[in-house]
């Protein structure tokens, strides 16, 4: 288990620079649809950075008991962020920008993420 959520996370961490490399050499349609995919993408990249922070905390600071509170919120919010990303995302695909399809890609792979981290606890 714990190399596969290795895997997703590394193809998510690709996906991650590349819409954000993508996004800063493009111009920016300037309606709605465009924000929206940029507001899930930088979601879905907010639940990425969650999750490489906590993984930094548990390996400098302590590790996590079994159900640890801190944990468990730290599992919520990253769900939290990537179901937020994907209701956007899905209101951003209607029209082209830069992240349309990184933005969703990116929300759904963390969600996947953060269920299979919470699975194995």
């Amino acid at each position: 288990m714990e190399t596969i959520l290795l895997v997703i996370f590394l193809i998510l961490l690709a996906v991650m620079a590349w819409g954000w490399i993508r996004w800063a050499k493009r111009s920016q349609p300037r309606n709605l649809f465009a924000i929206l995919s940029l507001i899930s993408f930088s979601l879905g990249t907010l639940s990425g950075l969650l999750a490489i922070l906590t993984f930094l905390y548990a390996l400098v600071i302590r590790r996590f008991p079994h159900y640890d509170p801190l944990l468990l919120t730290i599992y919520a919010l990253g769900t939290l962020l990537s179901l937020s990303g994907i209701v956007s995302g899905i209101g951003g695909l209607w029209r082209s920008s830069p992240v349309r399809w990184h933005a969703p890609i990116c929300a759904v792979g963390t969600l996947l993420f953060w269920l299979m981290a919470a699975a194995g606890e």
